[in-house]
């Protein structure tokens, strides 16, 4: 009997994966917080999901099915609005990308936890204790 990973693991890899590209594009903002026209990024769950949707392909049997598409911009990735932007035209605002970047890493340790304990209970049922 083979072990799907995929199913073993919940998503939980591929959260971190999303974690760990939302950190790096968060830690990318805050270190052009003083860059004059920098537009601060940010990367949405949603749209890394409607990206990954939208490579596969749906066939349709019959005309009166309905065709798959998405709008969903390269890679999830979005500029942020900011809320009172800078005479420079920077749109980084360092309390919320801290904010944002704070809140990221915790939900990369819980997924990362999650996952550790997967590993582990797949660990104790291969060796029987």
């Amino acid at each position: 009997m083979a072990i799907s990973f995929d199913k073993a693991f919940a998503g939980h890899d591929k959260m971190l994966g999303f974690r760990s590209a939302r950190a790096a594009i968060l830690a990318n903002n805050i270190a052009n917080a003083d860059t004059p026209n920098y537009k601060a990024r940010d990367i949405s769950f949603d749209g890394m999901l409607a990206n990954e949707q939208a490579k596969l392909k749906l066939s349709a049997t019959s005309q009166s099915h309905l065709s798959g598409g998405s709008s969903a911009t390269e890679g999830g990735l979005f500029y942020r609005n900011p809320n009172q932007p800078s005479l420079d035209g920077n749109t980084v605002d360092m309390q919320r990308e801290q904010a944002e970047f704070a809140e990221n890493s915790l939900q990369f340790d819980t997924s990362f936890m999650f996952l550790d304990r997967k590993i582990s209970g797949m660990k104790k049922a291969l060796t029987g204790n």
